[in-house]
């Protein structure tokens, strides 16, 4: 038992190390991580116990209609308005950020809230969650996912015509 305290006592201050005093939830990110390589883990094995496999390859149409639908599904769980009462038990309203988007800071009470609170706060974080469920979703309901892929791939064009139309009126008007 000795011997697992000197590995646990080196563990936190290895941690404390890397902290310099920053709240970084570093258990919390391990959590998190080992929460999602065990659900990429049972979904390789439910595809493989069922015959599926990984494509061959990803046809450059699904690429393009993964990579926008990635972008703008993460960003609207982690920025949009609407989705903050899904955030809120990790983040904490700082104001306003681009269009129809909040800004967010995550909740410091706890390393697995903290570390949660950064992940649903921050689409480039959130971009591998997304883009893996993507591509397990083309194993096992293709067609569904890129219905959805494509859903969010045209509302991710819609707001750079919104934004396009926005900066055509400003200039219109002087």
């Amino acid at each position: 038992m000795s011997q697992q305290t000197g590995v646990g006592d080196a563990l936190h201050a290895q941690a404390d190390e890397y902290r310099q005093g920053a709240p970084r939830p570093l258990s919390g990110y391990v959590l998190v991580m080992t929460i999602f390589a065990t659900v990429v883990g049972i979904a390789g094995l439910i595809a493989a116990g069922s015959g599926r496999t990984l494509p061959r390859r990803i046809a450059p149409y699904d690429l393009a209609l993964i990579t926008a639908g990635t972008h703008k599904l993460s960003r609207t769980i982690s920025k949009d308005a609407v989705t903050s009462p899904l955030r809120a038990p990790f983040t904490q309203y700082r104001g306003t950020g681009g269009p129809a988007e909040v800004m967010e800071d995550t909740r410091d009470a706890g390393a697995v809230r903290h570390a949660v609170g950064e992940l649903l706060s921050c689409p480039f974080c959130l971009d591998m969650w997304i883009a893996t469920g993507f591509i397990v979703g083309l194993v096992f309901a293709p067609r569904f996912t890129r219905a959805v892929a494509a859903t969010f791939t045209a509302l991710a064009g819609a707001d750079f015509l919104q934004l396009i139309y926005a900066r055509a009126q400003q200039a219109a008007q002087g």
